[in-house]
């Protein structure tokens, strides 16, 4: 994948600038933010208003997970002190050395074992990108069946602030579970980045998925 052009944008209000491209074949994101008074706290519970706010990403079993390191540059660019959480599935879109050295943090793929301590800090807030079928699903049911399951329904439970970008193939979109989970989640209070004129299987591409969007999401403030 070509990253050779960067096209450059600027959204946000007064005193929050964003610099982004779209992710594209031939571009790479690129997130820069700027506060009009240094040290002014944000005001949508997203964007950290200390270099400590920790976010927690986590990846899913999908080709955009290998794009996730991205992301991650993006966020710490907006103060975040990010950690990386993947599904079994998630993990083999990943290179987890790259992650661990660009985080500082080990990447967590599987629950701790009895006795051993947390490795990494608490989260005030969390991403779900990509996020599967199954995922979406599961978290509506309450399955913890792995790490990142478990530490999504924690946080639902916590009332920390969770953006969710799902990404099924269109005809899994179909399934009328699929858009009760949508629905069930958003009346929740979780943000929900989701296009249904946008998914794999309508054009295949996986630099459709909207990193952009998602940057400008973390990125908001009232």
């Amino acid at each position: 994948m070509s990253r050779s052009s960067v096209a450059v944008r600027t959204v946000g209000g007064p005193g929050l600038y964003f610099f982004a491209s779209a992710l594209t074949r031939t571009t790479s994101l690129i997130t820069i933010c700027h506060r009009k008074t240094p040290g002014q706290p944000w005001k949508n519970g997203l964007v950290p208003a200390s270099p400590q706010s920790v976010l927690y990403v986590i990846a899913c079993g999908g080709p955009p997970a290998g794009r996730v390191g991205e992301f991650v540059r993006v966020a710490q660019g907006l103060g975040w002190d990010v950690a990386v959480v993947a599904t079994p599935d998630g993990a083999k879109f990943l290179d987890i050395g790259q992650l661990q050295e660009l985080t500082g943090h080990p990447v967590r793929v599987n629950y701790k074992q009895p006795g051993e301590a947390d490795v990494l800090p608490p989260a005030d807030a969390m991403v779900v990108a990509p996020a599967t079928f199954s995922t979406v699903n599961k978290l509506v049911a309450g399955i913890s069946d792995t790490l990142a399951m478990g530490l999504l329904n924690e946080a639902i439970g916590l009332g920390l602030p969770i953006i969710v970008v799902p990404w099924p193939n269109v005809p899994l979109s179909r399934h009328p579970a699929f858009g009760r989970s949508v629905t069930a989640l958003r009346e929740w209070g979780v943000t929900v980045l989701y296009d249904p004129e946008n998914l794999p299987g309508r054009d295949g591409d996986p630099a459709t998925f909207p990193w952009e969007e998602l940057a400008v999401e973390l990125g908001k403030h009232s």
